[in-house]
């Protein structure tokens, strides 16, 4: 059986569609209404309310705490100011990614790191004559995230402390419904957005609060489905849809390294010994074979495939989690891993794996799509992600 969230007895009767996902053991709403085109609007123009308790969390602590992040992850954690939330992944010794998440730097020797999967085992492993502890909190920690551009003036209205000053991937400590917790700035939307920790069992005043708050500006609860598409035009990456984790690989070719992610900026190879270092350089030096890019697919061309068939395009509301073939005259040099319409932007994108030298911006290729049974191609071009980023995202 599916575990309920500390959320469930709130999420349930507002599930009109009874649409539940599994998400690591719980069952996660994948839409409210029939459809999810208001909850997708809340995101972009008011305020949608997402429980993501499922998220694996560990709170590491001790004194080799931080020693023991540097280990594991590709980026700097010694560095890290309190208050401060970086996104980074992991690697094996190859330098493949393992999983990815944030860590938040919760006090001199405190940290908590969310994860897609259980890394229990891992981290321990990597801890082995470290004095620290982790422990998993996955169950005992309730999660919110809150996102839109109008989730400031939500939280302020029901926040013990303002949230102006709270910089973009920065974490305070607050109180909603007199019930201590922590905030962030942070979400897989890529817009303004929040992400709330709260011990467990005070999940459901602090959701009462929350969405009593919110009438005035249009909050909506919202499932996984609204935000699988906002995170696609976000250009953000899910495991084991826009890559398989390297411990899951079945082989060499499934497994993908941060640089083939286009996550080098998230690879510092300044700092100290960390899993998959070596391989990371090298792999650096010679620049990646293949990465992830963005696609926009021409409209027009697009169009023109179902009108010699008669029938206006067929385009799925959901993201399409599925391998599309990526062409190049008539070679596969890739294939897209998410694709998706993109209400706000009114083009349909794509997450692209392409080879070296095809993954350069601005280079034109051709999407397979399949138009009454038969295999097309929609003319599309390599472009810079996110595809969407409002400006009130970071200010």
């Amino acid at each position: 059986m599916l575990h309920p969230t500390p959320f469930h007895p709130r999420t349930a009767p507002l599930n009109q569609s009874q649409n539940w996902r599994r998400w690591s053991g719980y069952a996660a709403a994948g839409l409210y209404e029939m459809t999810h085109e208001r909850e997708y609007w809340a995101i972009r123009n008011a305020a949608a309310l997402f429980d993501v308790s499922p998220l694996v969390k560990y709170l590491i602590e001790g004194p080799d705490a931080a020693r023991l992040l540097d280990r594991v992850v590709t980026r700097s954690v010694q560095n890290m100011r309190i208050g401060q939330v970086i996104y980074t992944p992991w690697c094996n010794a190859e330098g493949k990614v393992l999983d990815d998440g944030t860590v938040s730097r919760l006090g001199e020797t405190t940290f908590r790191l969310t994860a897609a999967e259980p890394n229990l085992r891992w981290l321990e492993m990597n801890a082995a004559g470290m004095d620290v502890s982790i422990t998993d909190i996955s169950h005992a920690m309730a999660a919110l995230s809150l996102q839109g551009p109008k989730s400031r003036l939500v939280l302020n209205r029901c926040a013990e402390g303002p949230l102006d000053d709270l910089k973009y991937f920065r974490v305070m400590e607050n109180a909603i419904a007199r019930i201590p917790l922590t905030i962030s700035r942070t979400g897989y939307t890529g817009d303004l957005g929040y992400e709330i920790w709260i011990p467990a069992e005070h999940a459901l005043p602090v959701w009462n609060a929350l969405t009593a708050a919110g009438q005035d500006f249009g909050l909506a609860p919202a499932g996984i489905l609204a935000l699988d598409v906002a995170r696609v035009e976000a250009g953000l990456i899910l495991i084991e849809t826009d890559y398989t984790a390297a411990h899951h690989a079945l082989i060499e070719s499934q497994k993908s390294s941060p640089f083939e992610l286009g996550l080098g900026w998230a690879v510092n190879l300044e700092k100290g010994h960390f899993n998959g270092k070596q391989a990371l350089a090298a792999e650096k030096a010679r620049g990646p074979a293949w990465m992830l890019v963005g696609l926009e697919v021409d409209w027009v061309g697009m169009e023109r495939l179902y009108r010699e068939v008669g029938l206006p395009p067929q385009i799925s509301p959901f993201t399409v989690r599925a391998s599309l073939p990526v062409f190049s005259g008539g070679s596969q040099v890739g294939y897209a891993s998410s694709s998706a319409w993109s209400p706000v932007l009114k083009k349909y994108i794509a997450l692209a794996h392409l080879q070296r030298p095809y993954f350069e911006i601005g280079t034109n290729l051709l999407l397979e799509v399949t138009v009454e049974h038969q295999r097309k191609f929609a003319p599309a071009r390599v472009v810079k992600t996110p595809f969407y980023e409002p400006e009130w995202k970071k200010r």
